[in-house]
């Protein structure tokens, strides 16, 4: 549906949605779920840039790994 790259403006007809744990001045991720099932993530502070598109089970895999802690160590 969507190619990795697309201008976040320009998908249309989504909810876009935050983490309530990113910071007041917008440093954060924002995902949204596709109408073909794939999410895509944006930078929160660039709303217009560019957006990168996943399959559920991709997505599925990255939320399973960081639930596990396979990516604290980026977070230091």
């Amino acid at each position: 549906m969507y190619d990795n790259g697309v201008a976040a403006d320009s998908i249309m007809g989504v909810e876009w949605v935050k983490s309530g744990a990113s910071a007041p001045q917008g440093d954060c991720v924002e995902v949204a779920q596709l109408a073909n099932g794939d999410v895509a993530l944006r930078n929160s502070r660039h709303t217009g840039g560019p957006a990168l598109v996943y399959t559920r089970s991709e997505f599925r895999a990255f939320v399973a790994g960081a639930r596990d802690g396979d990516f604290d160590n980026m977070t230091v």
